[in-house]
């Protein structure tokens, strides 16, 4: 017998945490290791595998392999606060996002440190809203530290161009800006956006915000801002938002509620607002001039009852039906465009310069970015000033 076929006894419990965790039935997990199903099952009862099972299993359920020869399954936790609601947080946090949260995090670790040894100073905005404090205050607070000038998502064009206007702002300003529905650049690990919509990395130096843009991309401007104002709350955590369905957490609730302020603010949305037609015709004008989902520009006519809330629960029952048939309105891209937002501009052009400068090694930056050889060779020549 060949040692890579040698059987070996690990705990069943920690092999049956590693399927659970990575949401896998046995017959499912079965087929991606290549066994049969009852070859599973009794994995799980007596712990009996062999070295390249083993190695198979970890890959398949993407598990550390020194996982699985623990004594007793790991506490797996988010190394950050949830503030995900209850009833739609899932027992334990995906593979898939526990290692996009770490990810995002090695990348944050070293950015901090090549600012600081750069001589960088603080960033003034990270925590200068407090969550107890007004979000009208906050909201404006963003505007001013982001200097984006009133009305600036009416001006224009589409969603895409005012998404793209306001991560532009907030990576000038200091913040590192990812969005990404996969896993680093692993196609078949998609994010759900079910999961979680984003999450936000504190840090006074290079704080970092993450979308998922396995969203729709109108829900990616709300997340973006939302995530932004974990940062000026200095407030680290998951989200899962639904604006409809107010959050426990205050920390959440403020954040909410200044997304909405920023995005569409009182006084702009008084003096645009007009009863055409249907309420639901009213309320896509209204999305359509702030650049923001109609379920946001819905919840901000409730809350300065420019709609009464019969009103808001008819649209939101409409809302419901057609989301459950709603067609994904991700679209494709130039491949190093995409890059640049799964990576970010602003931490792909350090890492860019670190190495042409001799500071940081190929190895280290295919690590950091997680491209390799040519891929970024490509990458970093994206990145490149046109003249």
């Amino acid at each position: 017998m060949s040692g890579r076929r040698m059987q070996q006894t690990l705990q069943p419990a920690v092999l049956r945490w590693a399927r659970e965790r990575a949401g896998l039935g046995t017959e499912t997990l079965a087929a991606k290791v290549g066994v049969r199903t009852d070859q599973v099952v009794e994995w799980e009862r007596s712990g009996q595998i062999s070295i390249s099972q083993a190695d198979r299993l970890a890959r398949r359920t993407y598990t550390p392999l020194g996982y699985l020869y623990l004594r007793e399954p790991p506490d797996d936790d988010l190394p950050i606060p949830d503030f995900r609601a209850p009833e739609v947080r899932p027992a334990r946090p995906s593979p898939d996002l526990l290692d996009t949260v770490h990810v995002m995090a090695r990348r944050q670790v070293w950015m901090r440190d090549e600012l600081i040894e750069d001589g960088a100073d603080v960033l003034p905005f990270v925590g200068c809203c407090d969550p107890g404090s007004r979000p009208a205050d906050a909201a404006s607070a963003m505007r001013e530290h982001l200097e984006l000038e009133p009305g600036w998502a009416a001006r224009r064009r589409s969603w895409t161009d005012a998404l793209r206007h306001l991560r532009e702002r907030a990576e000038a300003h200091g913040v590192l800006v990812v969005f990404n529905g996969i896993v680093g650049n692993n196609t078949h690990r998609r994010l759900d956006r079910n999961e979680f919509q984003g999450f936000a990395l504190i840090d006074n130096y290079a704080p970092l915000v993450f979308v998922n843009s396995a969203d729709f991309r109108a829900a990616q401007m709300f997340t973006l801002a939302h995530e932004l104002a974990h940062v000026f709350a200095a407030a680290a955590g998951v989200s899962s938002l639904d604006v409809a369905q107010p959050p426990r957490h205050g920390t959440e609730r403020f954040c909410n509620r200044a997304a909405a302020e920023f995005l569409v603010p009182t006084d702009e949305l008084m003096v645009r607002w007009r009863r055409v037609g249907t309420i639901t015709n009213s309320i896509q004008t209204v999305a359509r001039q702030f650049k923001v989902s109609v379920l946001v520009a819905a919840w901000r006519t409730l809350h300065l009852h420019l709609v009464d809330s019969e009103e808001f629960r008819s649209f939101y029952r409409t809302y419901q039906q057609q989301e459950a048939y709603r067609a994904d309105e991700r679209t494709g891209g130039h491949f190093w465009n995409s890059q640049n937002i799964r990576i970010g501009r602003r931490f792909g052009s350090a890492v860019r310069r670190a190495v042409n400068e001799g500071r940081l090694s190929y190895r280290e930056a295919y690590a950091l970015t997680g491209l390799r050889g040519d891929a970024f060779d490509t990458f970093a020549r994206s990145l490149e000033p046109t003249t």
